[in-house]
């Protein structure tokens, strides 16, 4: 059941811009008390809070990352639409939703939500930073802002700085939200055919050539129109418009856009990946074409104490969260190593 955390003061940006007040939703699984192994998990683009939902076989009753062995937390990122501040809040002197006027957010913003969560369930230790995909970005930039309380980070799709791909992708699905004809107004569902198409162009690059290959081609080839593939396409795009927002979602892809850990500390990556001392399990997934294992090959390279494991997937990027019987194996094996 999703907690939230009411944060009265203003919560400045990294742009300077101010958040009259904060809340953050959150969901927690275990109890938590002084010497508990606790296990905080960062979540992707349009994930939420409940990580045992989303993280199905990894998170949970009955997984590896159980509320017996660990205290969990996952807490849902600021600009999303899922519990946390985002442009569908209502602003506090205004009594409206923000909508189009909700100021820009990067990852250390959200990292900064995280801590003051973390501070609020009087945490003084995490025992594991988990994440993949964009949620990985928030684990590298938590161990930087605070290294003596994170321990060890467990990395998965992701990358200290977003590529020049992953910013034209982005783009061109902010592209797609801004054709609608009802982007910017100010209703909770504008730009809603634009976040369909936002998401089509997403899954090109969540899967790949050989996944459509495999699932998506028609036996028939006497047809000339409605392919498979094409169903699929919309059936995800009007998947995501029921449970999603196009604000979140323009607003989101810009902060991953700006994800760059050496900014403002110096310019240079690898010496800011070399800052990292926390020892980090980093699995990286053959045929994901938008976090591609090059990647996580450079992170490795260039973390002082560092593991890459590579798995192969039929799922591509997606294979982060559905892979779990391979992350859990080498997640359980790295644990065990460490402890040691």
């Amino acid at each position: 059941m999703m907690q939230v955390f009411h944060y009265p003061q203003p919560f400045t940006l990294e742009n300077g811009q101010v958040l009259p007040e904060l809340q953050i939703g959150y969901h927690t699984w275990g109890t938590y008390q002084p010497g508990a192994k606790v296990v905080w998990i960062c979540h992707a683009l349009t994930a939420n809070s409940d990580a045992a939902d989303w993280w199905k076989g990894l998170v949970g009753e009955g997984t590896f990352m159980n509320a017996t062995d660990y205290f969990i937390v996952c807490a849902n990122i600021l600009g999303s639409c899922y519990g946390t501040t985002g442009p569908l809040s209502s602003h506090s002197k205004t009594g409206n939703p923000y909508y189009a006027d909700f100021p820009q957010v990067t990852i250390r913003d959200m990292v900064a939500a995280h801590i003051l969560l973390r501070q609020h369930l009087g945490i003084e230790k995490i025992y594991l930073l988990m994440g993949g995909s964009m949620g990985g970005y928030q684990v590298l930039e938590w161990a930087i802002m605070e290294p003596s309380i994170i321990e060890r980070l467990f990395l998965i799709a992701t990358s200290p700085s977003e590529s020049a791909w992953g910013v034209a992708v982005h783009t061109a699905q902010r592209l797609a939200i801004e054709a609608d004809g009802t982007w910017q107004h100010a209703a909770p569902d504008a730009g809603a055919k634009g976040l369909k198409a936002a998401r089509a162009i997403g899954m090109l690059t969540y899967r790949n050539y050989q996944t459509f290959q495999e699932k998506q081609t028609d036996p028939d080839p006497e047809k000339i129109d409605h392919f498979k593939a094409s169903s699929y396409l919309n059936y995800q795009g009007d998947k995501l418009v029921k449970r999603f927002n196009a604000y979140s979602y323009w607003l989101l892809t810009k902060s991953m856009d700006s994800h760059h850990l050496a900014r403002k500390r110096g310019g240079d990556l690898i010496q800011t990946l070399g800052t990292i001392h926390q020892p980090t399990l980093i699995i990286g997934i053959l045929g994901d074409i938008l976090c591609p294992v090059d990647e996580q090959r450079f992170m490795a390279a260039h973390l002082p104490d560092s593991q890459l494991i590579e798995i192969e997937s039929a799922y591509g990027h997606d294979g982060f969260i559905i892979e779990t019987e391979q992350i859990t194996t080498h997640l359980r094996l790295w644990l065990a190593d460490d402890a040691v």
